[in-house]
């Protein structure tokens, strides 16, 4: 039985910090399904096609990593439909991990098979927030080295001074 793990989120934008937890990730499962998910408490800047574009432009070079967009539907329910019994979690610091803790306990009350697997962001991502890129993408600041290269030129489509 293939080894199947589920990394939900909603990825908006897609940075470099989830990037290596997908690359790692997809070492250490037969497959990797990525769930552009819906945040009922955050507004989207991307709408869940073009996430889904811009994360499959990211990852093109894993073959055993797909990117599936799904909304309204809680993320165990989600995990047992696509056949995954792990969820991939990056944690960047103890408020990650306190916060990760509590969401895995939920998904255990939907799905008492379902593990949570908690990776480490490595250093040089452990700052990077998706919600700290945009604001800097949107005050014009320099996100290259914070995202995709592709997840780069659509934020300066999107934001960029012709955007106003």
């Amino acid at each position: 039985m293939p080894k199947i793990a589920l990394f939900p989120g909603s990825f908006d934008p897609f940075t470099n910090g989830h990037l290596d937890t997908v690359e790692r990730a997809s070492h250490l499962f037969d497959q990797v399904i990525i769930a552009v998910m819906t945040n009922a408490a955050k507004q989207p800047l991307f709408d869940a096609t073009t996430k889904v574009e811009l994360i499959e432009a990211a990852t093109q070079h894993l073959d055993n990593v797909k990117v599936i967009a799904q909304s309204k539907t809680l993320t165990a329910t989600f995990a047992k439909e696509v056949g995954a019994r792990y969820l991939i979690r990056g944690i960047r610091n103890a408020s990650d991990f306190e916060y990760e803790r509590d969401i895995a306990a939920l998904n255990q009350t939907q799905d008492a098979d379902l593990e949570t697997v908690l990776l480490l962001a490595k250093q040089e991502f452990a700052f990077i927030s998706s919600s700290m890129v945009k604001e800097i993408a949107t005050f014009g600041g320099q996100v290259e080295q914070l995202v995709p290269p592709v997840v780069a030129s659509a934020l300066a489509q999107k934001l960029g001074p012709e955007s106003d």
